[in-house]
Formats: C-alpha cells, structure tokens, sequence
C-alpha cells in the first residue's frame, strides 16, 4: 500500500477562521498522528498572564491563560492537569516580548510531542484558577429560541449559538418561515436547506456543518446587512400563519 508524508491543503477559506483548522482535525481523526493543540490568540502577550499546558482527555491543549483553551478542554471531558510554562530550557531564546507563539508555545509543544513529560513543563496549578470564558447564551423559552451571535466567517455567515434541535423544539423546519429579533429590529427569513435556495441577495437561515442555525446572504454579507458581530443578541421564533 502506498502511503504519503504529506496532504496538501488548497481552498478559497481564508485564514481568518476555523474552517482550516476543522479540515486539519479531520485529517488528524482519520490519519492520527501527534496529538497537540497549540493555540496563540493572545493579545495579553508580554504582560502578566500565564503561558499554560492542560491535560484534557487524551489530548495536551498548549497556549495562553486567557480563556482561549476552556471550550476545547471542556469539549474533550475537562481539565484534568494543568501547569505554567516556566521551564525555559523548553524554550527558545532570546524570547520575543511580542512572539510566544515561536518562542515559547511551539516549541513546549514540539518538546511534548518528542516525549517530554508534561510535569517537566514547568509549576502544577490548582484547575480552578484557570481563565475561561462564559458559555455562549442558548435557551428556549415561550416558543422562542434565544442565543447569540458565536461568529461571522470571511464570507459574512452569521453563525448563531442556537441548535437546530432547538429551532426543532419551537416549531420552525425546513421550508418554515422564522421571525429573527435582533435589538428593535424584527425580520422574517426562510429557513432552507443551503444558500442557493434563495435569490441572490436574499436572506436565508439554514443549519451549518456545526449544526447550529446560521444566517446568510446568497452572493452577500449578511453579518453586514443585519448588523450583527460576534456576541449580539438574537431571538428565533416560528413565524406566524400567513
């Protein structure tokens, strides 16, 4: 059987959000190799908040104490070890005041994965004294699905923190009519299958890979025309008979 080193990534996504990292985790499920979560989101860097390594399921999730790690370590079973990165022989240096992600995250990680043991990382924490941040807002209430904007993809998806089994729950299915309250506005919107099932230019909601309702504008931005960015406040219901 012929195998390869190496699978080569080419697609119009962009780098500006997870949809490269979501092929990379399927290739990584599929063709498992190291295991090894490095992630550097970190406008704290140079100041005073921790560089950390946790131990969540069987994976190893490395980066910033800034709350940027708690959903994947949440998602995988919880935290079960966690450590500040002060081991500097694990480092690379001189170390960048402005470049933990080279010089310090990378390689702790790389170390890691070469065998190191996770204690030898540097000093044990109390898992309790993490950062982490809030669970986005989902519930259902009065026939009404209410959540919060999760994200806005380069395209201009509005990705929402509401389930589709939640859309389920107060009535609204595909080919349904749903009312969308976003501040004081109020719209209707179809909710469809995929883009093209409407005209171009026009709203839809439709459930995404995630499966979790989202809003879109066929051929358009509909984070721009709704005015909706990451964490704004929206409401679903089904709309009422014509």
């Amino acid at each position: 059987m012929t195998t390869f080193d190496c699978l080569t990534l080419l697609t119009d996504y962009g780098l500006d959000d997870g949809f490269v990292a979501a092929c990379h985790g399927v290739t990584a499920r599929i063709a498992p190799g190291v295991r090894m979560h490095v992630a550097v989101v970190d406008p704290g860097v140079g100041t005073a908040r921790r560089g950390i390594a946790l131990e969540a399921g069987d994976a190893i999730l490395v980066g910033p104490d800034n709350g940027l790690l708690s959903w994947a370590a949440a998602a995988l079973g919880g935290v079960r070890r966690a450590f500040q990165l002060t081991n500097g022989e694990f480092w690379l240096h001189p170390v960048s005041q402005t470049f933990h992600g080279r010089d310090i995250f990378v390689p702790v990680a790389a170390h890691l994965a070469a065998g190191a043991d996770l204690l030898s990382v540097g000093t044990e924490l109390d898992t309790g004294d993490l950062v982490t941040l809030p669970a986005p807002t989902s519930r259902v209430h009065d026939r009404e699905a209410e959540g919060e904007v999760m994200s806005v993809d380069r395209f201009g998806n509005v990705q929402l923190s509401i389930a589709a089994s939640d859309a389920d729950r107060i009535g609204i299915g595909f080919g349904s009519q749903l009312v969308v309250r976003c501040g004081r506005r109020q719209l209707t919107v179809p909710y469809l299958e995929t883009f093209a099932a409407v005209a171009p230019g026009e709203l839809v909601a439709f459930t995404d890979s995630a499966g979790l309702i989202s809003l879109a504008v066929n051929a358009g931005d509909a984070a721009q025309q709704l005015g909706l960015p990451p964490g704004a406040h929206v409401r679903l219901a089904a709309a009422p008979p014509a």
